[in-house]
């Protein structure tokens, strides 16, 4: 496509995906890595949170959560998510459509073991998107946690990570009186080639 050039330009949406993130290493105040991930529950509701995107793999994007959560459970059942990434600092922002499946082998326990280990023992005394009578009794399973786990706990079997095989790729750039540019990638399948087009603002 003849205009899709400057920071646009590559034929490797994951590439040029990466490009931006990597710009914004360096200009965003806290976590460029943040993503708004959408899901829908089995009745058709929507959900959104933020999350942390972990790796970008030459064909997917992978981030980590207690499959026994809400968003866990939502993932599992349909199979499909979403998310965008929004660059205040850069005026840009990535939205990303695909299908999912997990990520629960070597990989994640290699990432698990890779966390802070107050976060690998939270993993366990959390149980996420479950009530919680009162923060007394968090901080008492946590404790209960570090007593029984110690310094070196193994991955819980109910937290993991998730794969993001993506249809949909959109890169959107601020543009003046609100002419943004905006380029969708689509495939019909995971491996299927992408076909690249401009969007309207």
């Amino acid at each position: 496509m003849s205009d899709r050039s400057g920071i646009f330009a590559g034929d490797d949406p994951f590439m040029l995906f990466r490009n931006w993130l990597d710009q914004a290493v360096g200009t965003e105040l806290n976590d460029p890595n943040a993503m708004a991930l959408s899901t829908v529950d089995a009745s058709g509701m929507p959900n959104a949170r933020v999350v942390l995107l972990k790796d970008i793999e030459d064909d997917a994007f992978v981030f980590y959560t207690n499959y026994e959560s809400a968003k866990g459970q939502e993932l599992d059942e349909s199979g499909k998510a979403a998310f965008v990434m929004h660059w205040k600092s850069l005026r840009r922002q990535v939205r990303v459509r695909g299908l999912i499946t997990r990520e629960d082998g070597v990989k994640a326990d290699e990432y698990y073991n890779s966390r802070p280990l107050k976060s690998r023992l939270g993993a366990w005394a959390s149980a996420q998107s479950r009530p919680l009578e009162r923060r007394e009794a968090l901080e008492q399973k946590f404790e209960d946690v570090v007593s029984q786990k110690g310094d070196d706990p193994s991955r819980p079997p109910y937290w993991g990570g998730y794969r993001l095989a993506p249809l949909e790729i959109e890169f959107w750039a601020d543009g003046e009186a609100r002419l943004h540019d905006r380029f969708q990638w689509r495939r019909s399948a995971v491996d299927a080639a992408w076909s690249i087009t401009r969007l309207n603002p």
